[in-house]
């Protein structure tokens, strides 16, 4: 089967990293107080949202702190384990990110390597994704896992079979149509036991 993987906080911890970078730049760099953060948001743009920054702020937060959180996220526990496995399984790997393009480095270049670093295999790598569904669709995705409410809802909606990661920031969303994994073993189970039920 051909199955499409989010990358931030589905395979690598980004939330551990961003987070703390947000709470850092919001406290140090523009001198905000920290408010009560909404542990809910649709997008994956959470550390905007959480912090109330405005335009300006975020786009100097992403100049300082974007190629920081791409060096320096690490995959969640038993992720590459379980790509590997789904890989000799002979499955298909599509990386689908929302990771955009920057004049201040290379994000192609530096994914990657991060990628061969934690050799994690892939058949495809296809960044700054802005409509996952058109995406999924132009590649024939069978099974598509995200943290993402929006991409999730997106991509069920077209009728692709769609497992949520859980994250704290999709915490109260349910959905009928989406299954929620609470681990990279857990993922792998559901997925096997869905192309079970495809034969």
């Amino acid at each position: 089967m051909n199955i499409g993987i989010d990358i931030d906080d589905t395979i690598a911890n980004t939330y551990d990293v961003l987070f703390n970078y947000a709470q850092n730049y919001t406290i140090n760099d523009i001198r905000k107080e920290i408010k009560n953060v909404d542990r809910n948001c649709i997008t994956h743009m959470y550390c905007t949202e959480f912090h109330n920054w405005n335009q300006k702020e975020d786009k100097e937060f992403l100049e300082k702190y974007y190629e920081k959180t791409v060096l320096n996220v690490q995959p969640k526990m038993y992720a590459v384990e379980n790509i590997k496995k789904l890989k000799e399984n002979g499955d298909s790997i599509y990386l689908i990110t929302a990771r955009f393009l920057s004049d201040k480095f290379d994000v192609e270049k530096l994914t990657k390597e991060w990628l061969e670093k934690y050799k994690i295999p892939y058949d495809k790598l296809i960044l700054n994704s802005q409509n996952k569904v058109i995406v999924a669709q132009e590649n024939e995705i069978d099974i598509f896992i995200d943290d993402s409410i929006k991409n999730c809802t997106q991509m069920a909606n077209a009728e692709i079979k769609t497992y949520m990661m859980d994250t704290i920031v999709n915490k109260d969303f349910e959905n009928e149509n989406i299954e929620r994994v609470y681990s990279w073993p857990h993922l792998y189970q559901k997925i096997e036991s869905y192309k079970e039920t495809m034969k």
